[in-house]
């Protein structure tokens, strides 16, 4: 089965019931919003959540939520990641793992990007969710994220025409985008990227969750 296959199939498992009733749909609109403040107290963040709704990212957010590994919901926000170490200076993000808290820091230099992209930028990072990671994790990450970028153009056509130049995020998905179209929407190519990549060198090839 390939990723986008697998991306469909999350997201027919965690659809919400289209006749839920009032009642319901008011408790989860509370619910929702009391969650979010566990999560982030960034707008912009908040806005992303939001979009993930109608998409296969909609795993990704009930993960972020709280249905993770750790049960907790996961801690999202901007930082300096060359705060943490000098290595992760130029990351796009990085989830983090504290104790038995989950964290999610996107790169601060993209605080001004379109909330479809941090969106999408959080689908791959709320797949980690332990402190092991491999080519085959990261490759269904980048995966998952063309998969969401393409669904978020789809539905915002003003996305296709935005400046790559003027927000590097952007750059970064219509990449991916692009490497995830070339062979027939698959993960061979991004793989192929992944494998190469000097930031993942030390990394197996498999990892609990992503093995044979």
């Amino acid at each position: 089965m390939h990723v986008a296959s697998i991306f469909i199939l999350f997201f027919m498992m965690f659809m919400p019931m289209a006749f839920a009733q009032d009642d319901n749909a008011i408790q989860n609109a509370v619910y929702q919003k009391n969650s979010y403040s566990a999560v982030t107290k960034d707008p912009k963040l908040m806005q992303a959540l939001d979009l993930m709704d109608g998409t296969t990212g909609e795993w990704a957010k009930m993960a972020i939520l709280g249905d993770n590994l750790s049960g907790k919901p996961v801690k999202i926000m901007f930082k300096d990641l060359s705060k943490i170490s000098p290595q992760y200076a130029t990351f796009d993000a990085l989830g983090w793992k504290d104790n038995d808290t989950l964290y999610i820091y996107i790169n601060k230099k993209h605080s001004n990007a379109p909330p479809e992209a941090l969106a999408t930028i959080l689908c791959h990072e709320a797949v980690h969710q332990d402190t092991s990671s491999s080519i085959e994790e990261e490759t269904y990450c980048w995966g998952y994220e063309a998969d969401v970028w393409i669904q978020m153009k789809k539905r915002n056509p003003a996305l296709i025409n935005i400046s790559s130049s003027e927000y590097p995020l952007v750059n970064r998905l219509n990449t991916l985008e692009k490497m995830f179209k070339n062979v027939n929407y698959t993960t061979k190519e991004i793989k192929q990227s992944v494998s190469t990549n000097p930031g993942y060198s030390d990394l197996p090839m498999y990892s609990p969750g992503f093995g044979k």
